[in-house]
């Protein structure tokens, strides 16, 4: 109990604080990418402390740091987003959902930094966000995302969206498959119970979009079959790797499961 209330008033105090060292960064550099140091070294580190938690990462070496990449990882905890921006030592930003715009501070930062907000119940404006993001990458910076589109209650690894696939087609730019495991242990979804371990993040091989041409299905199936082998490594649970892509409009469902029951749920002729 008193780690679990450790971790959300230092979690609350340091990000306010981070906040307006993130401010006076972008104002004296006139760089809003000058943040990201702040967010790196200063604000994510401490939150994982509080929290516990012992990083391992394996598989940078195999990267160009001078290459920009569309990182797509699996999710299990909302302390995954300090744990990918210290491991992952790009000038990065995140594709999140809008609702992150409205929190204070984080969602203030965000907005200030250009990160990508993505409304999941407009598609032009989805669309539009990810031409933004695609541009972004043209000028340098990597993207991660979450592309189960939401935490995994049950740590495995549950199938992907299209939209970050459509962001890397589009850029031009190699997708890296980025496995996390422990997090969801640490602090599982919706909960602030706080278990201190160890966080493993595997990072592997980077897969070019071009050979997959205009096939978004089979890229997306490429990328999360080797998030859910990297998982496996770490000691995860994995993930069904035959129902790859996300039911449209839904998030952790399958398109073949959902088709599935919709047709099991039709009245017979």
């Amino acid at each position: 109990m008193l780690r679990n209330l450790f971790c959300i008033v230092v979690t609350g105090v340091w990000t306010v604080l981070m906040f307006i060292m993130t401010l006076f960064a972008m104002l004296f550099t006139l760089n809003r990418s000058a943040s990201m140091y702040v967010v790196q070294r200063w604000w994510s580190p401490v939150l994982l402390w509080a929290g516990g938690a012992k990083l391992e990462v394996r598989g940078l070496e195999q990267l160009d740091r001078n290459q920009p990449y569309v990182f797509v990882s699996n999710h299990q905890s909302t302390i995954d987003i300090p744990t990918l921006f210290m491991s992952l030592p790009w000038n990065t930003r995140f594709v999140a959902k809008k609702a992150l715009m409205y929190v204070p501070a984080l969602g203030w930062y965000m907005w200030l930094a250009k990160f990508i907000f993505v409304d999941r119940g407009n598609r032009k404006t989805a669309i539009a966000s990810l031409d933004k993001a695609a541009q972004q990458i043209r000028e340098g910076i990597s993207i991660i995302v979450f592309a189960e589109g939401t935490r995994s209650e049950d740590r495995t690894v549950k199938p992907f969206k299209k939209g970050p696939f459509a962001l890397a087609m589009k850029a031009g730019v190699p997708l890296v498959p980025v496995a996390i495991e422990g997090s969801g242990l640490l602090m599982p979804k919706n909960s602030w119970v706080i278990t201190p371990g160890p966080i493993r993040v595997l990072v592997g091989k980077p897969i070019d979009p071009k050979p997959f041409g205009d096939d978004r299905e089979a890229l997306i199936a490429a990328v999360r079959a080797a998030v859910i082998d990297q998982n496996v490594a770490l000691g995860g649970l994995g993930g069904d790797k035959r129902d790859a892509v996300a039911a449209q409009g839904l998030e952790g469902i399958g398109k073949a499961a959902s088709d599935a029951k919709l047709k099991e749920g039709s009245p017979t002729s």
